[in-house]
């Protein structure tokens, strides 16, 4: 009997169903799926295939490290991680090329502008000079305005009400590392945004509009925000996958 069938058969005795499974372990039930089907691509590479193969024993009440050894046998030892996986980067980066100034926009431009102040200048020395008041009309504007003296109106002002901040639609990660630790953030839809170790002192900011998946090998050694909150449940030792969606939305 394959892994897949021993987790599957445990877990039908136990009378719990993949979901079930799934908030026991904070694996997603596609995962479970998969490695009772035989398939580990789902789960980040072998060392996380034995950490999920682990979980999910315990969760259903099957010998873990007898699975985890059949896994070594069928899978062979784990591969170390190499420099190139780490840091090469999951879609290649577009380099735009640099171009230079456009000298024919920038000179009707100028242009432009030295019409306009040729047409300002014209303008303002034709227009005739308004004729001065006379002495008498000024004296007799004078006297009216002592006689009845204007009354000023305060006017208030208007107000305007702030309008409310409008709600995010977005997923806000931020991810500070004490311990090294094996991160993979994908798109719902299985596109790779990152994948790699962070060391103690690190830090990576993602801000999405999409769901997207959270792979976590040491979720100890990291401080996890996500929409300003922890999703991470105090004192997980074991990898955790997180699904994240807008706003506040966080299931694992």
């Amino acid at each position: 009997m394959s892994i897949g069938d021993t987790l599957a058969e445990a877990r039908r005795q136990a009378d719990l169903t993949v979901s079930q499974v799934s908030q026991r372990t904070c694996i997603r039930e596609t995962i479970i799926r998969g490695i009772e089907r035989g398939d580990y691509s789902a789960c980040g590479g072998d060392f996380y295939a034995r950490g999920h193969i682990r979980n999910i024993a315990r969760a259903v009440g099957a010998d873990p490290d007898a699975l985890v050894r059949e896994y070594d046998q069928e899978q062979g030892a784990p591969r170390p991680i190499s420099a190139r996986d780490v840091f090469e980067p999951a879609t290649p980066i577009k380099i735009r090329e640099r171009r230079g100034p456009n000298w024919s926009l920038a000179m009707v431009l100028a242009l432009a502008v030295l019409a306009g102040l040729v047409v300002y200048h014209l303008v303002s020395t034709s227009s005739p000079a308004k004729p001065a008041a006379s002495s008498s009309g000024a004296r007799h504007v004078g006297t009216a305005a002592r006689k009845h003296p204007a009354k000023h109106q305060a006017h208030p002002r208007p107000t305007t009400t702030p309008a409310p901040p409008a709600l995010a639609n977005e997923v806000v990660i931020r991810l500070a590392a004490t311990q090294t630790c094996w991160v993979q953030l994908t798109t719902a839809s299985g596109i790779q945004i990152y994948q790699g170790d962070i060391n103690p002192g690190g830090a990576m900011n993602w801000t999405e509009k999409q769901p997207v998946t959270l792979v976590l090998g040491n979720p100890a050694g990291v401080s996890l925000i996500v929409n300003g909150r922890n999703p991470i449940q105090p004192g997980q030792l074991n990898p955790v996958t997180l699904s994240l969606g807008p706003g506040q939305q966080v299931t694992g």
